[in-house]
C-alpha cells in the first residue's frame, strides 16, 4: 500500500506539473488600447497637426464641430492664423464615454506688406463688385467637394522653389493706404513657365477655365480630409477637373495672371475653413 501510495502521489505530481507547463505556454489575451490623444505636427496659427483618437473613437469634434476621422483613427486638425489661445478636442466613444483634450495655440506676430503702386481692386470697383461673387462661388463649391485622397498622410512638398517673396499671414496695405486682407498662403518669386507641381497627392476640384480678377489662373487640388491646396496666378494649367494627381507631378505653370506685381506662384493651403501656413505644413525649402 506504500509503494502504491507513493506511485499515485508522483502521478499526480506529473500531472499538476504537465498541466502547469501547458498553462504557461498559453499567455492570457492581451488588448492594445490607447486612452489618450496623439499627434505630431504644428501647435501654432496657422498650423497643423496630424493626430491619433483614443482607441475606440466614434466621433470626434474640435472646439464643438465634427472632423473626419480615418478608419485608422488619424485626424487632421488646422488652426486658422486668427485661431485662439485655445482648442478642444473631443472624442465620444461607444458607450458614450467622451475624452477631451485641451491644445495650447502658440500665437504669432505678422508682417506688413506696403503695395503702394497696387491698387486694392484690379479692375474698376463697379466691376469688380459684378464680376467677384460668381469667382467667390466657384471657389467655394469646389472646397465643398469631398474626393477621397491619402495626399494628407504624406511629407508635402514645395510646388516649386525659389525666393519666398511674401510670407503667409501678412497684412497688405494698398495704394493710397486701403487694407486689403491678409495674405492667405506663400508667394514664390519664379519666372514665368517654372514647372508647378503637386505637393502631394490629391484629386484636381477646379481648373479655371479664365482668369479670375485676383486668383488670376486658379488650380486646387483635394488632398483628403479637408485638407486641399490653391495655386494662384498660374501661366497655364496642365490638369483638369476629376484629375488624380500624385506629388511630385507637374500640375501647372508659374505665371503673373490676375493682381500680381510679378511673375510668382501662391500657394495656399486650407484645412476645412481653417487658413494653414505652408511653411508649417512643408518645412524647410529643399
Amino acid at each position: 500500500m506504500r509503494l502504491g501510495g507513493a506511485v499515485l502521489k508522483r502521478a499526480a505530481a506529473l500531472l499538476l506539473l504537465a498541466a502547469t507547463s501547458a498553462t504557461a505556454q498559453v499567455p492570457p489575451p492581451t488588448t492594445a488600447t490607447q486612452s489618450t490623444f496623439r499627434w505630431t505636427g504644428t501647435l501654432s496659427q496657422g498650423g497643423l497637426i496630424v493626430g491619433t483618437a483614443p482607441s475606440g473613437t466614434r466621433t470626434l469634434t474640435l472646439d464643438g464641430k465634427p472632423i473626419a476621422l480615418a478608419p485608422d483613427g488619424r485626424f487632421l486638425a488646422g488652426f486658422d492664423r486668427d485661431a485662439g489661445p485655445q482648442a478642444m478636442l473631443a472624442a465620444t466613444l461607444a458607450g458614450g464615454l467622451v475624452l477631451r483634450q485641451s491644445l495650447t495655440i502658440t500665437p504669432r506676430s505678422w508682417d506688413i506688406s506696403r503695395l503702394s503702386t497696387l491698387p486694392k481692386y484690379p479692375v474698376p470697383e463697379a466691376e469688380f463688385t459684378r464680376i467677384r461673387p460668381g469667382e467667390l462661388a466657384q471657389i467655394k463649391a469646389a472646397r465643398e467637394i469631398s474626393a477621397a485622397s491619402d495626399g494628407w498622410q504624406q511629407a508635402f512638398a514645395w510646388p516649386v522653389t525659389g525666393r519666398i517673396s511674401t510670407l503667409f499671414g501678412s497684412q497688405r496695405i494698398y495704394r493710397n493706404g486701403e487694407a486689403g486682407s491678409y495674405h492667405s498662403g506663400v508667394d514664390v518669386a519664379r519666372e514665368i513657365g517654372a514647372v508647378v507641381r503637386a505637393p502631394a497627392d490629391g484629386v484636381v476640384i477646379l481648373a479655371a477655365d479664365h482668369p479670375f480678377t485676383l486668383e488670376g489662373n486658379l488650380l486646387m487640388i483635394n488632398h483628403g480630409m479637408g485638407l486641399n491646396s490653391a495655386f494662384l496666378h498660374l501661366s497655364r494649367i496642365d490638369v483638369k477637373v476629376g484629375d488624380r494627381v500624385i506629388k511630385g507631378q507637374p500640375v501647372g505653370a508659374v505665371g503673373m495672371s490676375g493682381r500680381a506685381t510679378g511673375p510668382h506662384l501662391h500657394w495656399s493651403l486650407r484645412w476645412n475653413a481653417a487658413k494653414l501656413d505652408p511653411v508649417l505644413v512643408a518645412g524647410e525649402m529643399r
